[in-house]
């Protein structure tokens, strides 16, 4: 009898840190995965002359159908079909378990949309294309990201406000 393999990655307890977050960091792999998002929204702002911001592409394809609506669709399908090559190829995902309320969580999604909005854009368009663009609306969007973010994290992990 062959000996029981310990999974690849091991699922985090729910009251992690942050440095149990940073264990299973690969300079090379981080690299890669950099790499592989750098060219893609290269590809799609030299290609097509538009910046890849995941909220404006999933918005425009649920507005009302025009003549973009394959190629967002086709957009938001591939970052689905994405991950099933990943697991297809033996690329761990790991557990993840959600420990808070489901109206707490609908009220984040609803923020999220409404900042996506109200900031013309998500992480995605201002953080990766929009800094790199060397957009002055962009590099601020992403500072006020990431001080929120970070406040909010201290928050639900520090002062018990999650």
């Amino acid at each position: 009898m062959k000996p029981a393999q310990e999974p690849a990655l091991k699922p985090l307890p729910t009251n992690f840190h942050f440095k149990y977050t940073m264990s299973n960091f690969t300079p090379l792999s981080a690299l890669a995965g950099g790499l592989l998002i750098g060219m893609s929204v290269a590809g799609m702002l030299w290609f097509s002359g538009r910046v890849t911001g995941i909220s404006g592409i999933f918005g425009g394809l649920i507005a009302a159908p025009n003549a973009e609506t394959v190629w967002r669709a086709m957009f938001v399908v591939g970052l689905v079909i994405g991950v099933g090559l990943y697991r297809a190829g033996g690329g761990p995902l790991m557990d993840i378990e959600i420990t808070n309320a489901m109206p707490l969580l609908v009220a984040g999604g609803l923020l999220v949309g409404f900042g996506a909005r109200f900031g013309s854009g998500c992480t995605s368009g201002h953080a990766i294309c929009g800094v790199a663009r060397w957009s002055h609306r962009s590099l601020v969007a992403t500072i006020v990201f990431m001080a929120i973010a970070a406040l909010t994290v201290y928050a639900v992990r520090h002062l018990g406000m999650g």
